[in-house]
């Protein structure tokens, strides 16, 4: 096992650890950048590295592409807080938040790809997680039956700053104020984001070869996505792996000849169809009402005062709202009202090219093999999450993602095509990817 690999293993077999102390927040932002700096290093002494430890090349455009979009999000943060007038305080505390935030998104693809980190690495360190979890699970469900506090703790970690004291909160469960029932979270700060944890840890585990380890991950996935009732997750695990298999077979014939006769239905049933969507659209948004509700008006908010107050570089820091959305953060819940409200048009801008890049590219990866849609199901992951949650805050939870991301964007190996996780595929040395 190489060091970024050690890394990367111990740092997931860590999880619970680290969120008992309060030091999750910090081991992702930590891990990210010493794997940048890694990557950095292997660049400049190529020559005398062994070959597998050199990077497969330069890094591909939808890689320059987050480095550069992530560049431009740090400007666009410093001329939003000069327009405003925000004090030089205020201007380091949001650029160390870019560093935890924005920067992540750059750096973890780049370790995927220039290190020599393998995809059954990740897939088994979140299946020695998937266990901790399955055996913790008996204390999270019997928790509000015994009636044990919702919340354990804050951890004294939070003075070295953040984004808040849920970050460094250990809570065993919540009550959702809208059915009364008890909601699970783990070691995320709140239950939706468990679930996009949830949805990349069920990605990752169909590419480890063992069996056992794998439905571990997969029955540990499904049960966090459920108790979490989190909707995002539940449609993600439903959508993302199909539609991720159907891109990346777009380059076969057959693929249009299978699509042709649903494709001709379609059209006889549209109506029928636009009317199922409504319907689903409106039991999504009632399924949780007053979340969906104080979501819209959140977007609301931040698309008015971003049109008539900060166009171009944003108000540079988030605000809270009013009562009419419970003093939530204005942009929060979703990513592309959070950058217009914080970093304007220029920020959106520098998000939406690379993303639109790197889906491309793991489209065009997807067609050449496994490892390919992979890194397609994660782009789709991070797409379809940019709709409900903001990417940045979480990217210290779902950085796997990012590194899966940089993997599936090297260079197709010399041999032959890659064989499916599990399928004829020799089961790989316990000892050479423990954690």
């Amino acid at each position: 096992m190489s060091a970024p690999e050690r890394l990367i293993a111990w740092t997931i077999a860590a999880t619970y650890g680290l969120w008992l102390i309060g030091g999750i927040y910090f081991a992702g932002p930590v891990l990210g950048w010493v794997l940048g700096w890694q990557a950095l290093r292997a660049y400049y002494l190529a020559p005398v590295l062994l070959a597998e430890e050199r990077p497969p090349g330069p890094p591909p455009p939808a890689i320059v592409a987050w480095l550069g979009g992530m560049t431009v999000m740090l400007v666009a943060l410093l001329i939003g807080h000069a327009n405003f007038g925000l004090d030089a305080g205020q201007t380091l505390k949001s650029a160390v938040g870019w560093a935890k935030g924005w920067a992540l998104i750059a750096l973890f693809p780049l370790a995927g790809y220039a290190l020599p980190i393998r995809i059954e690495v990740l897939a088994r360190a979140v299946c020695r997680l998937a266990r901790q979890t399955l055996v913790l699970l008996p204390l999270f469900l019997l928790a509000p039956i015994l009636h044990l506090p919702s919340r354990l703790w804050v951890s004294p970690l939070t003075v070295l700053g953040g984004a808040g004291d849920v970050f460094f909160t250990v809570t065993l469960y919540t009550i959702d104020p809208e059915t009364g029932t008890a909601r699970w979270q783990f070691f995320a700060p709140w239950a939706p984001a468990a679930g996009i944890v949830a949805v990349i840890h069920f990605l990752l585990a169909r590419y480890e070869p063992v069996a056992s380890w794998r439905w571990t991950a997969y029955v540990a996935s499904v049960l966090l996505a459920l108790l979490t009732s989190s909707r995002m997750a539940l449609i993600a695990l439903a959508v993302i792996i199909p539609l991720a298999m159907l891109i990346g077979r777009f380059h076969r014939p057959k693929t249009f000849f299978a699509l042709a006769p649903v494709v001709m239905i379609g059209g006889w049933f549209a109506p029928q169809v636009l009317d199922l969507i409504a319907s689903a659209q409106n039991a999504f948004n009632g399924a949780r009402a007053s979340s969906s509700r104080v979501r819209a008006a959140l977007g609301r908010i931040a698309v008015q005062r971003w049109q008539h107050e900060a166009y171009w570089f944003g108000h540079g820091i988030v605000e809270r709202g009013p009562h009419l959305v419970e003093y939530m953060p204005i942009g929060s819940h979703h990513t592309w009202y959070g950058l217009l409200y914080v970093k304007g048009l220029v920020g959106v801008i520098a998000l939406a090219v690379p993303m639109a890049w790197t889906f491309v590219a793991t489209a065009i990866a997807a067609m050449r093999g496994k490892i390919g849609e992979l890194g397609l199901a994660m782009t789709l992951t991070y797409l379809f999450y940019s709709f409900g949650e903001n990417l940045e805050v979480l990217t210290y939870l779902a950085w796997p993602a990012l590194i899966a991301i940089g993997i599936a964007l090297k260079p197709p190996a010399p041999s032959t095509d890659e064989p499916a996780a599990g399928i004829n595929e020799p089961a790989p040395d316990d000892h050479a990817i423990a954690v």
